[in-house]
């Protein structure tokens, strides 16, 4: 259970790995957008290696852990998975000041998900601490018959918002971790994470810059 009453699914195996694998660097990481758009298929893909066509809709939060190499050093990413329905934004937002980044998603086969990234970029902006980095993120670029969103418009709103942009598919695995570790190296180097000793015992992550959030 959260802070805030929320249910929290923290699977033993992510707590498990947690646990096993020290690290240099910790990557708090948010993934929003509206309800279907494959948040839950893109975590799944980056964590676990997996892929599933069934769609359940993550009711209120899920969380994942993966541990990668981030130039030499390894980075633990914590990926929080948000609910995309309406009923759950006041619960989600909650958990936005603690994010150090954000994957905004939306899917080149839904415009209505695409016109949406600007209210979910609002929300950012709004909820966020003021250094965040965020990274915009087209799924299912393998769905070239059902396409409605071009790369150019996304393109152009990423530009418009000033974002890096990266079109990935969930399905194919394609791009997906590219877009996890262009996000965390904007991190570390904007927001000034400070690779620190491996220390089985206690492991700081320190942020040279001030923040108006707490980790």
């Amino acid at each position: 259970m959260g802070d805030d009453g929320l249910y929290i699914k923290i699977p033993e195996t992510s707590v498990r790995e947690a646990n096993s694998k020290a690290f240099h660097y910790l990557i708090k990481v948010l993934l929003i957008g509206d309800s279907s758009v494959g948040k839950s298929c893109i975590l799944m893909r980056f964590c676990s290696d997996e892929f599933t066509p069934s769609f359940i809709a993550t009711i209120g939060i899920d969380f994942k852990i993966r541990n990668v190499d981030l130039d030499g050093k390894r980075a633990k990413f914590q990926v929080w998975d948000t609910a995309g329905q309406e009923r759950f934004k006041t619960i989600t937002t909650a958990y936005y000041r603690s994010a150090m980044g954000f994957l905004l998603v939306y899917d080149v086969c839904d415009e209505k998900s695409f016109e949406d990234i600007r209210e979910w970029y609002s929300n950012i902006k709004e909820h966020a601490r003021d250094n965040v980095e965020v990274i915009l993120v087209g799924n299912k670029k393998d769905m070239t018959a059902e396409r409605r969103v071009s790369p150019d418009q996304g393109r152009a709103l990423a530009q418009e918002l000033g974002l890096p942009f990266i079109e990935v598919s969930a399905k194919t695995a394609e791009g997906v971790d590219d877009a996890f570790l262009t996000l965390a190296r904007n991190i570390r180097d904007n927001m000034g994470l400070e690779a620190q000793p491996i220390n089985k015992n206690t492991i700081k992550i320190s942020e040279s810059k001030s923040s108006s959030g707490c980790c």
